[in-house]
């Protein structure tokens, strides 16, 4: 009897000490993030409404959905914009086109190349790829370019320094080896190299910086609840 309680708390013991580590490496204190697979949500991308106004924030975009009896769970700002609020680059909602591709160069973060488009696809598979290498096939639900990347096949930026004293707040995205993605905001100031190790050790191999300063994220379930902001594309996860 006392082998068998022994042996039920050693396996106790050990898979409190995995979930342990594994919570860990998401839930590291200098982030705010939200994992989630697409295939099992409605993750969505937003810029315009039925009317053609622009939904600005969290707060707007909860207040449209509670009309259609849905609710805001997660969003955060989805790529940089122009002065017009318009997106920065390829921006695709519902499988349109609503704003072209940006091969161009240029100064600033979104021309720290390379750059990318993170996407979705019809079937829910979520995708970070090089802009050069980007095809919409007609099978591409959604898609906003931003840049630069931070993480190039499992390798932070190559203009990356360890322990630069270019600090922001930063918010990116990255794919995780299940194929699950992971959205984070720095909650203080951090320089880019951090931001990109910090997806590296969750091991992606593709990770891409959305935005800056401005960056805002609604996340509830862990007390984090930033409504305010005016911007261009906004990344959302309803029910």
């Amino acid at each position: 009897m006392k082998m068998k309680t022994y042996s039920l708390l050693l396996a106790l013991f050990l898979i409190g000490l995995f979930t342990s580590s594994k919570k860990s490496k998401t839930d590291d204190p200098r982030f705010v993030s939200y994992t989630v697979n697409p295939k099992n949500v409605n993750l969505n991308f937003y810029w315009k409404n039925d009317k053609g106004e622009r939904f600005k924030n969290a707060a707007n975009l909860s207040l449209w959905l509670k009309k259609q009896k849905r609710e805001l769970v997660f969003a955060v700002n989805g790529g940089m914009y122009k002065k017009d609020n318009s997106p920065q680059g390829l921006y695709i909602e519902n499988k349109i086109q609503k704003n072209k591709i940006d091969n161009g160069n240029g100064t600033g973060n979104f021309y720290l190349k390379p750059n990318d488009v993170f996407y979705i696809t019809t079937d829910k598979k979520p995708s970070i790829c090089l802009t050069e290498k980007f095809v919409n096939n007609g099978k591409v639900k959604y898609a906003t370019q931003s840049g630069p990347m931070l993480l190039i096949d499992g390798k932070i930026h190559s203009s990356f320094k360890e322990n630069s004293t270019n600090l922001n707040i930063r918010n990116g995205v990255g794919i995780l080896p299940n194929n699950e993605v992971i959205f984070a905001m720095s909650k203080k100031e951090i320089n880019f190299y951090d931001f990109a190790d910090y997806f590296k050790k969750l091991g992606c191999k593709n990770a891409l910086y959305l935005d800056g300063f401005v960056s805002r994220t609604y996340l509830p379930e862990k007390n984090w609840v930033q409504t305010d902001g005016d911007f261009g594309v906004i990344i959302g996860v309803s029910k």
